[in-house]
């Protein structure tokens, strides 16, 4: 499968001499499409601090990310929100829907922030719905959905623009383990479909369930399990 994310030597440290904090050191990476990858690791590990350096949405203080061949810190500002709308999809662990808008407006949401017609962009929000099996909710406002419903709702939002990456905070930190074994099923779907699923994640099913465990400490990339046949967990 071809290489959509690289990582080279990736390091952040937050505030100044002698009081900085190392939270990320020299990180290097591959990962190819179709893979579902848990960053597992301890509180304070540097793990967030990682996915968001790899999502462009930190500046790594050394080190480069590229997103298929394109060097995202080598990209002004804007160049790099138009590769980021393009290239990546976001599922939020409290999905962060906007509670006056219905479930299909929510998911509409990225492609009208894009520019796009709402005449377009609610027949491609349904679409989504469809496919994590909320076509009939598509009315509905967080309020009226279940915690699990409203995390697929995050899920269609996040696949609206067709990413070839999506990464994941905690995706089924707010879920029971019912909704956590329903998410990870979409979640393989998802990357069976060939995209790419990078979440961060304290949930053992998660990380038992994932292809790939990139076990994170002080910072670092301590080791690695591949599990190239995992699949959801079943009850």
């Amino acid at each position: 499968m071809p290489i959509v994310l690289t990582a080279v030597n990736v390091s952040k440290t937050f505030g100044e001499p002698p009081n900085e904090v190392r939270a990320v050191r020299g990180v290097s990476l591959e990962i190819e499409a179709g893979q579902f990858i848990a960053i597992c690791g301890p509180s304070g590990s540097g793990k967030s601090t990682l996915m968001h350096l790899l999502a462009g949405i930190e500046d790594p203080s050394g080190g480069s990310v590229l997103w298929e061949q394109a060097d995202l810190f080598a990209l002004n500002d804007d160049d790099r929100s138009k590769l980021r709308r393009k290239m990546t999809g976001f599922i939020f662990q409290k999905f962060n829907l906007l509670p006056t808008l219905s479930a299909a407006e929510n998911v509409a949401l990225p492609l009208l922030l894009d520019g796009v017609a709402m005449t377009e962009a609610l027949p491609r929000s349904r679409e989504a719905l469809a496919r994590v099996g909320l076509a009939e909710r598509e009315k509905h406002v967080p309020a009226e959905l279940s915690g699990g419903e409203q995390q697929r709702v995050a899920i269609a939002r996040a696949l609206i623009n067709n990413p070839k990456i999506i990464f994941a905070d905690e995706p089924t930190g707010a879920l029971d383990t019912e909704n956590t074994k329903r998410i990870l099923g979409l979640l393989h779907e998802i990357a069976d479909a060939g995209q790419t699923i990078l979440g961060v994640t304290h949930d053992p099913l998660v990380a038992a369930s994932a292809h790939r465990r990139l076990n994170f400490r002080d910072g670092q990339l301590v080791d690695e399990a591949t599990e190239p046949q995992a699949r959801e967990v079943t009850g």
